[in-house]
This record gives C-alpha cells, sequence and structure tokens, in this order.
C-alpha cells in the first residue's frame, strides 16, 4: 500500500512540474511558420550509376510547441518539384518527382534572447515521399511513389518583430538513402545530403 501512495505522490509531483514547467511562457507556447526553401542535393553514386537532383525551391510549414523557454517540439511539412537524373551504362534515366516532406524534430533555443535574436538547434527524423510526376522527358515506365527515412538536423535565428511575430532563417540537413522508385535500374544503394536553407515568418500565440 505504502508503494502505491509513493506512486501517486510521484505522479502528481511529475504532473505540477509538466504543468509549470509548460506555463513559464503561457503566451507564446504554439507558434506557426511559413518559409520559402532552396532544396540542394548532393550528387553520388554507386552500381555504376551516377545521380543528379536538379536544385529548386518551395515552402515548409511548420508547428511548433514550447514546453518551457528553451525545449521545443516541432512538426514539419514542406514540398518541392525537382528531377532525379541516374547516368547510367544505358543513357539517362530521368525521374521528375513531387517531394513531400514529414519530420518531427525537439528544438532547443537559448533562453534568453541577444538583441531580439533568439538561436536555436534542432535534430530529428522523418520521411521523404518521391511521387513521380509522369511528365514526359521526366518519366521512367515503372516509375513507382517511394517513401525514404531521413534524420534531420539544422538551426537557425528568430527576430523579434513584435510580440507575437518573428522573423526566421533556418537550415536544415536531411540525410537519407537515394530514391531508385523501385526500379532495380536506378538503384545505387547510395546515401546522399540535401542540404535547404530557408527564411520566412513566425506567428506565436
Amino acid at each position: 500500500m505504502n508503494h502505491k501512495i509513493l506512486a501517486a505522490v510521484f505522479v502528481v509531483i511529475v504532473s505540477v512540474v509538466s504543468a509549470a514547467m509548460a506555463q513559464e511562457n503561457t503566451v507564446l507556447t504554439h507558434e506557426i511558420s511559413v518559409q520559402g526553401t532552396g532544396f540542394f542535393t548532393k550528387d553520388s553514386s554507386g552500381n555504376g550509376i551516377n545521380q543528379h537532383a536538379t536544385d529548386t525551391g518551395g515552402f515548409v510549414i511548420s508547428y511548433r510547441y514550447h514546453f518551457n523557454n528553451w525545449l521545443a517540439a516541432d512538426a514539419s511539412y514542406g514540398y518541392i518539384r525537382n528531377t532525379q537524373q541516374n547516368f547510367t551504362s544505358a543513357g539517362a534515366l530521368n525521374v521528375q518527382a513531387n517531394v513531400h516532406q514529414a519530420t518531427g524534430a525537439l528544438v532547443v533555443t537559448i533562453p534568453h534572447s541577444i538583441f531580439r535574436f533568439s538561436p536555436y538547434v534542432l535534430a530529428g527524423a522523418g520521411a521523404l515521399v518521391f511521387d513521380p510526376t509522369g511528365d514526359a522527358g521526366g518519366f521512367v515506365p515503372g516509375a513507382q511513389t517511394q517513401t525514404k527515412a531521413a534524420f534531420v538536423y539544422g538551426g537557425g535565428v528568430d527576430y523579434k518583430v513584435m510580440e507575437h511575430l518573428f522573423l526566421r532563417a533556418e537550415y536544415r540537413g536531411f540525410v537519407y538513402g537515394r530514391p531508385d522508385f523501385n526500379l532495380d535500374a536506378l538503384h545505387s544503394g547510395a546515401t546522399t545530403h540535401t542540404a535547404q536553407p530557408s527564411a520566412g515568418i513566425v506567428f506565436r500565440f
């Protein structure tokens, strides 16, 4: 019975502390951001295939929940369109695709801003979904939609314009396996890296 009482007390204490932490910054607990992005992928090769992805741009929309003034959780969705160029012994095999990104990350922010600037770092995981457009000149017969798991890391800085409005500059890096669209002819087995710089606005409430 004593063990049950102690366990109950522990649960209550943890709940109270968690609630107190969440109330540290009640006005600015939630945030939504919209950013324009670049999308630059490193060339790779494997199994006799040299691979290049065209540079492009897109957007990312994020929701961030602040547990306190230094720790937050981030959920983001992004979209771009590019062409995966595969140079094989049989010739060039190009696949144009819509690329959807869905990620989750933990964010650590310096607790106190410096001249209205608040730097942060982030790390997490997610998925990149490569969906062929089927457009002529950028399609290989049999190419299918493919999802690749990705590790995401990065950092950025927010600039406070007013109480609920911020400007954001951010960098995210993605590490993932090169898509082959479920075609043996495009399978290199290579791991690649995409750099995604971005800038936009943040609303906190």
